[in-house]
């Protein structure tokens, strides 16, 4: 019996494994499912065993035995070997579970599970059918995200914005909002975000001196939206930096121009020279300026109580002459008054009865000599008489 033991080998191969049987270190065939006695004595004996329900074939020299040994091995494995300019989508059972890159090799048992291996063609054509995005987007697991994120430029394109492609440095198109998928193999993949909508800028805390040499502090706000973003990204590596800095040197130029004085008395003038000046500029790059409008004119300390001291002056000068103004007017009523009067005895007489009223009404008591002829005629008298 013991000498039974050293010229057989036993060798159990269970339902979801197969056995590959290696004598001298050559490959001499496949041992399927069941119980398999190996003859020891016509030299040394290896078995390398393989659960199929990895589905994987992942021997160092898969390639070789394949291509080797294809009319024994081809009964049991499937092999996929892809070009430089290919990519493998890697189905088992039907699910998406893998990416194939370009140039890889891989081998699958039969009989385990359904595989298939579907080829796509990036030499010209490297967008992501969505379908597909969607699969590659599901994360069933980490290593999944690991390799979805080595293959794939995933990018989405928000509302009221254009994604710009730009494939091996070279703008390609625009990109619509939603979302986008393209295999980064053999080339190099951006997606530039540009906003569309109405956006603002600050240019603040600017010192600029007047045409009369006033130093002042300025504060502008604009706004503006992008019209054409190819040209934009082509033209401008900074957008809303250009912008800053046309809106800064506008304003420089345009203080700089006009006297303290001015500035101060129409403000909106200011906004429409450097509107007016930044226009055109901006609209070459595909951006169009919609307003512009100086928030704050800031003095200096002493400038600022100079000018209080002009505006208080100003004002008391303006109260004075309304005041004397008024004093003239008033005047001149009196004297139309006087003239009407001296030529009519019963206006007299009524104005003389109407100062009568106004002092009887500031008067507690009135003592009466002489009867109330005395009241009526010798109490008030606006004029002597003859």
């Amino acid at each position: 019996m013991k000498s039974l033991f050293k010229i057989w080998k036993i060798v159990n191969v269970a339902d979801n494994e197969r056995a590959l049987l290696f004598r001298r270190s050559r490959f001499e065939r496949v041992l399927p499912p069941g119980r398999h006695r190996i003859w020891l004595l016509s030299g040394d004996v290896r078995v390398e065993t393989y659960d199929i329900t990895e589905v994987v074939f992942d021997a160092i020299k898969a390639k070789f035995l394949l291509n080797t040994y294809s009319e024994v091995l081809g009964e049991y494995l499937q092999s996929y070997e892809l070009s430089d300019q290919q990519v493998g989508l890697f189905y088992r059972d039907g699910n998406l579970v893998d990416i194939l890159p370009p140039g890889s090799y891989r081998a699958v048992w039969k009989g385990g599970e359904t595989v298939r291996v579907g080829i796509v063609d990036i030499s010209r054509e490297y967008t992501i059918d969505d379908n597909v995005l969607g699969l590659l987007g599901r994360g069933a697991c980490a290593s999944q995200i690991r390799i979805a994120a080595q293959a794939v430029s995933y990018n989405e394109v928000p509302d009221e914005h254009v994604g710009l492609l730009v494939v091996n440095g070279k703008l390609e198109k625009a990109l619509q909002p939603g979302r986008y998928g393209f295999w980064k193999y053999n080339r190099s993949i951006a997606v530039k975000l540009i906003d569309m909508r109405l956006q603002t800028i600050e240019v603040s805390g600017q010192e600029i001196l007047t045409k009369d040499r006033v130093s002042l502090r300025i504060n502008l706000s604009g706004s503006f939206k992008i019209t054409d973003p190819q040209r934009v990204a082509l033209k401008l590596s900074d957008y809303k930096n250009h912008i800053y800095r046309e809106l800064q040197l506008s304003l420089r130029e345009a203080v700089g121009t006009q006297t303290l004085d001015s500035l101060l008395a129409d403000k909106d003038r200011l906004n429409i020279v450097i509107a007016t000046a930044i226009h055109k500029k901006l609209a070459h790059y595909g951006i169009e300026i919609v307003s512009v409008g100086v928030k704050d004119i800031i003095l200096p300390g002493d400038m600022k109580m100079i000018l209080n001291q002009v505006v208080e002056a100003q004002k008391e000068s303006e109260a004075n002459l309304i005041k004397r103004r008024e004093e003239t007017q008033a005047m001149r009523s009196l004297h139309n008054t006087a003239k009407m009067m001296d030529n009519n005895p019963t206006l007299l007489r009524l104005k003389e009865l109407e100062s009568l009223e106004k002092v009887s009404t500031r008067i507690d008591k009135i003592s009466v000599y002489g009867g109330l002829e005395g009241v009526l005629n010798d109490l008030v008298k606006l004029r002597p008489t003859a």
